[in-house]
C-alpha cells in the first residue's frame, strides 16, 4: 500500500524538498502551504497517513492548524508531526501536549525523515488495526459475557513491542512489569479475569512513549530538566491512543496514571490515595521495580536489595501499601534475582 503524506510549509523549497524525498522513497506526496489550505483539502473528505505540518507560517501557525485538525472526528486520528528549525524545548513541550506525535528538524535530512516517517505511519497502522481487531472481538465477548477471554492478546502484545523496542536499553520492560503487576493482583485476592485484564493494561503502560524522541529516550546520560519535563507528557499521550478503543477503556488506565504517587505528589493529575485506579496503583510498583532492576545507559542493573529498600522506603508515600508490601513478598521469595533484567 503506497502512504500518502500531506506536507504543510508556507516555504515552497521546503515542500520541493519534502515531495522529492517522499516520491523517491515511493511515497506520494501532497503539498499546501497554510494552515487553512490544509484544513479545506480535509474537508473535502480526504485521509493522508500523516501530516507533516510547519511550525511558524503566518495567519495560522502549526498550533492552530493542529488545534483544528485534532476537533475535527473525521481528522482527529491523522498522525501529525512538527516541522520546525528551532531548537527551543518549549515548542516541543507544547506541540506534544496539543498532540503532535514528533518533531522533525529543518533543513531536512532526508534519511531522517524517512526513517521518522515510516516509523510513525507503520504505530499509526497498528493502532487503526488494534482498534479494528479490538471492536471485532469485543462483538463476540459481549455476545458471550467472555470479554477479556476473547481478546486478542496478541495485537496488544505486537503494539506493547514496537513502543518497548524503542528504547534500547530496557527492551523487555512492558513484558516483566505486566507479568509483576498480574502476579501482584493474584497474591492480592483480585479475580482471574482482574488479573488478565491489568496484565494486558501494563503491556501498554508506556504505549504514549511513542510520542516522545527516540534522541531522548536513548540518550546515553542522564536526562536534563527540559528533556524529563518531555517524557512525562507520555502519560497523556498514551492516554490519548488508548481511549480510541472505548470497547475496552480500561487499557487507557495504567498509560494515564502509572505515574502518580499515593502522596499525590505525582502526575500528570496530582491524585492521591484510593483516587487512583487500583490497576494504575498496582502497575506503579511493578514498574518502579522493574525500571531500578534494568539497564541504563548511565548504570547497571541496580542489586536486589537496593531495589528491595527502595520499595519499602515507597510504602505509603510512593506506593500503595498492600501493592508494595505484595511486592516484597515476591523480592524475598526470589533468591536467586530472576526478577530482573537479564
Amino acid at each position: 500500500m503506497e502512504e500518502w503524506i500531506l506536507v504543510v510549509d508556507d516555504d515552497s523549497n521546503n515542500l520541493k524538498t519534502a515531495s522529492h524525498i517522499l516520491l523517491k522513497n515511493q511515497m506520494r506526496a501532497s503539498c499546501v502551504h497554510s494552515g487553512a489550505e490544509a484544513l479545506r483539502f480535509l474537508e473535502g473528505g480526504r485521509t493522508p497517513d500523516l501530516i507533516l505540518l510547519d511550525i511558524h507560517m503566518p495567519e495560522m501557525d502549526g498550533f492552530e492548524t493542529l488545534a483544528r485538525i485534532r476537533s475535527n472526528e473525521k481528522t482527529v486520528h491523522i498522525p501529525v508531526v512538527f516541522l520546525t528549525a528551532d531548537e527551543d524545548a518549549g515548542s516541543e513541550t507544547r506541540g506534544l501536549e496539543a498532540g503532535a506525535v514528533d518533531f522533525i528538524k529543518k533543513p531536512f535530512v532526508p534519511e531522517v525523515l524517512m526513517t521518522r516517517v515510516r516509523r510513525i505511519v507503520e504505530l499509526a497502522r497498528l493502532r487503526d488495526n488494534l482498534a479494528d481487531q479490538v471492536r471485532e472481538k469485543t462483538a463476540e465477548v459481549i455476545a458471550q459475557q467472555e470479554k477479556l477471554k476473547r481478546l486478542n492478546v496478541q495485537i496488544v502484545m505486537t503494539l506493547s513491542s514496537t513502543v518497548d523496542a524503542k528504547d534500547k536499553y530496557t527492551n523487555g520492560h512492558a513484558m516483566r512489569v505486566a507479568e509483576y503487576s498480574k502476579e501482584i493482583a493474584k497474591r492480592a485476592g483480585l479475580s482471574d479475569e482482574k488479573a488478565e485484564s491489568i496484565y494486558l493494561i501494563g503491556l501498554l503502560h508506556d504505549v504514549g512513549k511513542i510520542g516522545i524522541p527516540d534522541s531522548i529516550i536513548n540518550k546515553e546520560s542522564e536526562l536534563d530538566d527540559e528533556e524529563y519535563e518531555l517524557t512525562k507528557q507520555h502519560p497523556e499521550l498514551g492516554w490519548h491512543i488508548l481511549q480510541n478503543i472505548p470497547e475496552f477503556p480500561e487499557l487507557a488506565i495504567g498509560a494515564h496514571w502509572h505515574h502518580e504517587r499515593f502522596d499525590g505528589k505525582g502526575y500528570p493529575d496530582g491524585i492521591a490515595g484510593m483516587d487512583i485506579p487500583e490497576e494504575a496503583r498496582i502497575i506503579a510498583v511493578a514498574d518502579s521495580y522493574d525500571a531500578m532492576t534494568s539497564r541504563r545507559s548511565y548504570r547497571d542493573v541496580l542489586p536486589q536489595k537496593v531495589a528491595r529498600e527502595e520499595i519499602e522506603k515507597g510504602i505509603g508515600t510512593q506506593f500503595d501499601p498492600v501493592y508494595a508490601k505484595i511486592m516484597l513478598q515476591m523480592i524475598d521469595e526470589d533468591k536467586d534475582y530472576h526478577m530482573r533484567q537479564k
